[in-house]
């Protein structure tokens, strides 16, 4: 067996996997339609804060149902593997596990926010309050 890996750990391998994106940079790409945001904060925390206007909300223990493209739960979003996915979670690391995930089903462009909502919300970017 080998040795624990460590939170810490983890979130740098995992996120040494693919390119993070900054709050400014996703909210240009969803603009204009070259990414899908995906906030999978759960229900207390998007009735506490608001929601980013548009994003598609998939809280995390339903995520790989509702993205996988090949899946018979996925969502109409879901349209292939070459989606670009922008994970958004409250302050950026659940979001890098779930962005990991989707990796694995083959979701190769999947990335996450860097800071989560708050940070999004900190840039001055579009929030529908509760």
């Amino acid at each position: 067996m080998s040795e624990p890996t460590g939170i810490d750990a983890l979130l740098e391998r995992v996120r040494s996997g693919y390119r993070r994106i900054a709050p400014r940079a996703a909210y240009e790409a969803a603009e204009v339609g070259a990414a899908l945001l995906v906030d999978i904060r759960y229900a207390a925390l998007r009735e506490r804060d608001g929601v980013i206007p548009g994003a598609l909300v998939v809280e995390r223990n339903e995520l790989e149902w509702r993205l996988d493209p090949q899946g018979s739960h996925r969502l109409p979003e879901a349209t292939g593997h070459d989606l670009r996915v922008v994970v958004v979670c409250d302050e950026g690391y659940a979001s890098s596990l779930a962005a990991e995930s989707l990796h694995r089903l083959g979701l190769y462009r999947a990335t996450d926010l860097i800071g989560g909502f708050q940070a999004w919300r900190a840039a001055g970017l579009p929030v529908t309050a509760p």
